[in-house]
């Protein structure tokens, strides 16, 4: 599925979603509207966020990222965020955005890794 380059995945039970690298609002907005259809019409329980190629964050992206994960997770699923870049880090940190508490991977492998765990507890 692709819509205004944004690529959403299915994975077995998960998700794989790659942010483009400069998402304006709009885009932003559809990604949310995006993965929430996907989630709907799939059985998958877990996200992928992959952020690896966005170079800025601003206020809007960090709020609907969060908004998108809460979602998500009133829907059943996990989210983990993949390949935040440093210099994005840095900025999103000095610029007081805030993520709120998603689980966070280097890189899609690790991502794959740490959702697979956090599905685990959740069955205990």
């Amino acid at each position: 599925m692709m819509t205004s380059g944004i690529s959403v995945m299915r994975l077995g039970a998960v998700l794989l979603v790659a942010v483009p690298s400069d998402p304006d609002d709009d885009t932003i907005a559809d990604l949310q509207v995006r993965i929430m259809e996907a989630l709907n019409g799939s059985s998958a329980q877990g996200l992928i966020l992959d952020i690896s190629t966005v170079q800025t964050v601003d206020s809007y992206f960090a709020r609907t990222l969060t908004e998108t994960v809460q979602m998500v997770g009133l829907m059943g699923g996990v989210t983990v965020l993949s390949g935040m870049q440093a210099s994005v880090a840095v900025t999103t940190t000095q610029l007081g955005l805030s993520l709120g508490p998603i689980p966070t991977a280097l890189n899609v492998d690790r991502a794959m890794v740490r959702l697979q765990e956090l599905l685990s507890e959740r069955q205990i």
